[in-house]
């Protein structure tokens, strides 16, 4: 059986415990010929860390015995590279660097955990170090300088490898975006980690240091230290290292059919499992070529595949709690001004987000353009991976989209939440989402939906709106990954203002769910000649009577017609199809 490395980014483990590993190691001589300080970026759960530990068992001079065992059937294994096992190994991981307390307490944090890397260092190599180094408690800068010189001493080089180098500093930057004192206190003039960057560099040119392999999320304090550290290649956007990280089609594909095969599944099933990993969890591309790949989250895929291969069917809960975080992130962009009107830009597929370039320098100085500039905004959602670059459209721009069901729902949920902030609001509208599943009952879930929903709308809410907001409300109301595909949109080859909810497949059996399919239409009370107050009045059977609303519910059948023979062809069971035509009144009455 397959053994998954879940959560496991421990190189060594995973090849001597014979867990699954996916081949990166062909890519250690293009990253040699990149540059001999580098920085990589990708989102949260994509294997930066694992990748960095491949990396230091293939440069570590301590592992060079065991050389063919991590390495000999890897594509680096037949080929490698001059330097392998050439180097001494520091390895820092600022995830592990509290940011809680004032600046005097991080900086304390950071100085202990660079002191207890180096400690391990010296144990590690002490056969190797011919002069010993210092450890000063209160100074673990000086503790560095004082190990690079030993290093050199002792005539050998040192390769330093830095995970979530941006981690701390960016939770120091998000807890209180109104407050940025801490954050200038650690990057700012003589900040401790734009100090600490700095001495890299020295070290560096003066051949203390040979090589730098830097990892993170975003590049928000990658600006605020490069006066101190303007010397490392930025590599995250080069076409060729967007599978660097990740998971390809080719690479899932097996994969699949081996669980399948482990179940005693025919192979027939392979389809409806790839689709739905291909929904939930692929579509990210990391350059701007449109010919590249988009590959999937690999935390997520072998959090599906561990499941399936365990119970011989896909998991309730789609999500796992590794996402955590990525909310976090889209809550933090919702509290800026205008941040939701950015989230409800993001989900409207009609018109896609479209930027020339995506910034990069998301320096303190710049926190305001990111409050205030739309362009900051989407930048930053990209590189937390919950925006991705979809195509290449007019004048080589860049289309981001949302990149999968996942964290669609994760958009989805803090519109919820916007739109219902108490607590029995929310639960309320759960249960009539779980009873309309049921019985395509819609009309008790629309009530909901004009007594409490459409309040929290403001008048510029009316300027703006049209069919697809209110595709917006309903899809808010109606998420659900636990049951749901609620995207279908090759299948339709269907205008972007129709939502369609087909039963995933591990959730078929269960005979009460239904499939559905919308088509929604606006009218506005301009063009209806009446006010809000007039139209609240009428009782259902009067809205339904009026012209306009016959007129565009008749349109909505008419193109509802021509959709459904293409699901239930697709699925196989008419019977459970139901299609609705939905008519908004302003943001007043829904027929």
């Amino acid at each position: 059986m397959i053994k998954f490395p879940y959560g496991i980014s421990d190189f060594q483990r995973i090849r001597t415990d014979d867990y699954l590993y996916v081949d990166r190691t062909a890519y250690i001589p293009t990253l040699e010929d990149a540059d001999r300080q580098l920085i990589f970026l990708r989102p949260r759960r994509f294997g930066k860390s694992l990748l960095l530990s491949m990396l230091a068992n293939y440069y570590d001079v301590q592992t060079a015995g065991e050389f063919a065992t991590l390495f000999g059937d890897l594509a680096i294994g037949q080929q490698p590279t001059a330097e392998h096992n050439q180097y001494l190994i520091l390895r820092w991981d600022f995830s592990k660097v509290s940011a809680q307390g004032d600046s005097e307490q991080i900086k304390r944090n950071l100085f202990a955990h660079v002191n207890v890397a180096i400690q391990g260092f010296q144990v590690r190599y002490q056969q190797y170090l011919t002069t010993t180094s210092q450890i000063y408690a209160d100074n673990a800068i000086a503790s560095f300088e004082s190990l690079c010189n030993a290093v050199q001493n002792s005539g050998h080089s040192l390769y330093l490898l830095i995970d979530e180098y941006d981690n701390f500093a960016n939770e120091v930057l998000m807890q209180d975006v109104s407050d940025a004192q801490r954050y200038r206190e650690l990057l700012e003039g003589e900040g401790i980690l734009k100090t600490l960057f700095k001495i890299i560099k020295a070290s560096a040119s003066e051949g203390k240091i040979s090589r730098v392999f830097i990892t993170g999320v975003s590049p928000v304090v990658l600006s605020d230290m490069t006066s101190g550290y303007n010397v490392a290649t930025s590599i995250y956007l080069e076409p060729r290292f967007n599978e660097l990280c990740g998971l390809t089609q080719e690479e899932l594909t097996p994969l699949v059919g081996q669980v399948l095969n482990e179940c005693g599944q025919n192979i027939a099933e392979q389809a409806s499992v790839l689709e739905t990993l291909r929904q939930f969890y692929n579509g990210y591309r990391f350059c701007h070529r449109a010919e590249r790949p988009l590959v999937y989250n690999p935390t997520l895929c072998f959090y599906f595949l561990r499941h399936y291969q365990r119970e011989c069917e896909a998991p309730r809960k789609i999500l796992d709690g590794n996402l955590a975080m990525d909310a976090g992130r889209i809550r933090y962009i919702a509290a800026l001004p205008n941040g939701h009107g950015i989230i409800d830009q993001i989900v409207d597929d009609e018109r896609p987000v479209m930027l020339q370039e995506l910034e990069s320098q998301f320096g303190v100085e710049k926190l305001r353009e990111v409050q205030q500039d739309s362009r900051y905004m989407l930048s930053l959602l990209y590189f937390f991976g919950v925006l991705t670059i979809r195509d290449i459209g007019e004048l080589g721009k860049l289309v981001l989209g949302v990149p999968n069901l996942v964290i669609r729902g994760l958009y989805v949920e803090r519109l919820k939440r916007h739109a219902l902030p108490r607590p029995q609001d929310d639960q309320l509208a759960e249960s009539l989402a779980e009873k309309f599943y049921q019985t395509a009952d819609l009309q008790p879930l629309v009530d909901f939906m004009e007594s409490k929903y459409f309040a929290v709308f403001s008048n510029r809410d009316y300027c703006w709106s049209n069919e697809l907001t209110v595709k917006t409300a309903f899809l808010t109301l109606l998420f659900n990954d636990t049951w749901y595909i609620m995207d279908s949109e090759t299948a339709l080859q269907r205008r972007y203002s129709d939502l369609v909810m087909i039963i995933r497949p591990s959730m078929r059996h269960y005979a009460t769910l239904k499939d559905f399919i919308f088509e929604f239409k606006y009218l506005k009370l301009d063009d209806l000649k009446l006010t809000g107050e007039q139209l609240r009045e009428k009782s259902v059977v009067e809205l339904e009577a009026m012209p306009q609303v016959q007129k565009a519910l008749q349109d909505a059948l008419a193109q509802l017609q021509q959709y459904r023979p293409v699901l239930a062809g697709k699925y196989q069971q008419p019977e459970r199809l139901r299609c609705l035509a939905v008519v908004a009144l302003g943001f007043e009455r829904v027929v």
